[in-house]
C-alpha cells in the first residue's frame, strides 16, 4: 500500500466521468488498498478513485470515529437504482476541495448496485451519513463536486479561490 496525491479543485480531472472496471483483479484491489490508506491519512470518510488520478468507477468509504475499528467499503462500477423522496442535510467537505465546507441536501437512503471487493455482485440499503457518502462518492464518478449542489454564487467562489490559489502556487 502507498499513500497517494489527492488532485484538488479546478484540476479538470475533476470533471471528467469515470470508465467502468471490467473485473475487480489484483490492480484494482491494490488500487483501493493506496485509496484507503490516503483516505486514512487526509484523513477523510470517503475517496474515489478520480481524487488519485485514476478516473475509474471505484470508491472506498469508511465511517468509523476515531478509536474505533475501521470498516472500509470497498466499491466497484457503482450504480443507484432508487433514492427516498426524504432528503437528509449535511454539512459536506471534499478532500479535492480543502477546508470548505456547506450544507448539501441530498437523499436520505438510497439502494445500490456495486461489485465488492472479490467482484462479486451486491446490493446495498444506505440511510443517513453512509447514503450521504455514497452518494458525494459516486457524483466524483460522474465529474460532479459538491459545490454543484450549492448556489451557484458560493460556487463561483470557491472555484475563484482555488483558482488563484493554484495561479499563485499554493496548491
Amino acid at each position: 500500500m502507498s499513500r497517494r496525491d489527492i488532485i484538488t479543485l479546478p484540476d479538470p480531472l475533476l470533471r471528467q466521468v469515470s470508465k467502468p472496471v471490467a473485473t475487480v483483479d489484483a490492480s484494482v484491489r491494490r488500487l483501493w488498498d493506496d485509496m484507503v490508506e490516503t483516505m486514512y491519512a487526509a484523513p477523510g470518510i470517503g475517496l474515489a478513485a478520480v481524487q488519485v488520478g485514476e478516473p475509474r468507477r471505484l470508491l472506498v468509504i469508511d465511517l468509523a470515529k476515531e478509536g474505533e475499528d475501521k470498516k472500509p467499503l470497498f466499491v466497484a462500477n457503482p450504480e443507484i437504482f432508487w433514492e427516498s423522496e426524504q432528503v437528509s442535510e449535511y454539512e459536506e467537505g471534499c478532500l479535492s476541495i480543502p477546508d470548505f465546507y456547506e450544507m448539501v441536501s441530498r437523499p436520505s437512503e438510497v439502494k445500490l448496485r456495486f461489485l465488492d471487493r472479490q467482484g462479486a455482485a451486491q446490493e446495498l440499503h444506505a440511510t443517513g451519513l453512509l447514503a450521504t457518502c455514497l452518494q458525494h462518492e459516486i457524483d466524483h464518478l460522474n465529474g460532479i463536486l459538491f459545490i454543484d449542489h450549492i448556489s451557484r454564487l458560493k460556487r463561483e467562489r470557491v472555484v475563484k479561490k482555488f483558482a488563484k490559489a493554484q495561479k499563485l502556487g499554493k496548491l
